[in-house]
């Protein structure tokens, strides 16, 4: 992972972007020492939307089962159907 300066982001946006374009690697934006943000391109960024996504999902079945809000495969079948039509 590169790391920058916020002041080399105000002044060399454009580089920057080019750079991450072409080499895919996040950049940890700094201020004051402290790390501030990161900067990715769209496609990794929305590759991480969608992970995440995936992951809130699953912890909201591993709670359901811990709840027992469970049902039968077959009551979840005919519950699809009911939306499907």
């Amino acid at each position: 992972m590169k790391t920058e300066v916020a002041t080399s982001l105000e002044h060399q946006a454009a580089k920057l972007l080019k750079e991450l374009r072409e080499d895919k690697v996040p950049v940890l934006i700094t201020e004051h020492g402290k790390p501030s943000a990161y900067l990715v391109d769209a496609e990794h960024f929305e590759d991480l939307q969608q992970r995440l996504k995936l992951l809130e999902g699953l912890a909201r079945g591993e709670k359901a089962i811990l709840e027992d809000r469970v049902v039968s495969h077959d009551e979840a079948k005919k519950r699809m159907s009911r939306w499907l039509g």
